[in-house]
């Protein structure tokens, strides 16, 4: 059997490069890509697997350091960071037409819809959110 796969394999022949982007320069975490970000490079089929484009990794940020040259996977990257840890924040509580607000600190980061905790600066109430903007929390209204 292995024979025989080996015979196929060797028939085969040469497999073709394929071309996909890679970072043209250095990048560092947390940075937005820019399709600018990216250059066309030509890889061996299996090296090119799960690499994502150009357009696709546009408007994400670095989950880490990227040396230029390197292909990016969705692992490399984040959602864009609306909220970072020890930054201020809105805090707003909305229930029909009724909105309130009050300023509070993130304990922790992250991007559009997503969960994040916040302490009140007045109260030091820790509250749990989602955001909404840059720099906007909205607390579930009980």
């Amino acid at each position: 059997m292995s024979a025989l796969l080996a015979l196929i394999l060797l028939g085969a022949g040469p497999v073709e490069d394929v071309q996909v982007a890679v970072l043209a320069h250095p990048v560092e975490k947390g940075t937005r890509l820019e399709r600018s970000d990216f250059e066309s490079e030509a890889r061996a089929p299996a090296a090119a697997r799960g690499t994502l484009s150009a357009e696709d990794a546009a408007g994400m940020e670095a989950a880490r350091n990227l040396s230029a040259g390197m292909t990016v996977r969705r692992s490399d990257l984040m959602k864009p960071q609306m909220v970072r840890r020890g930054e201020p924040v809105t805090i707003r509580s909305v229930s029909g037409a009724l909105v309130i607000t009050a300023s509070g600190r993130a304990l922790n980061g992250g991007g559009q819809g997503e969960m994040v905790r916040v302490v009140t600066t007045a109260t030091n109430r820790t509250l749990d959110g989602t955001i909404e903007g840059s720099g906007t929390v909205r607390i579930a209204a009980p």
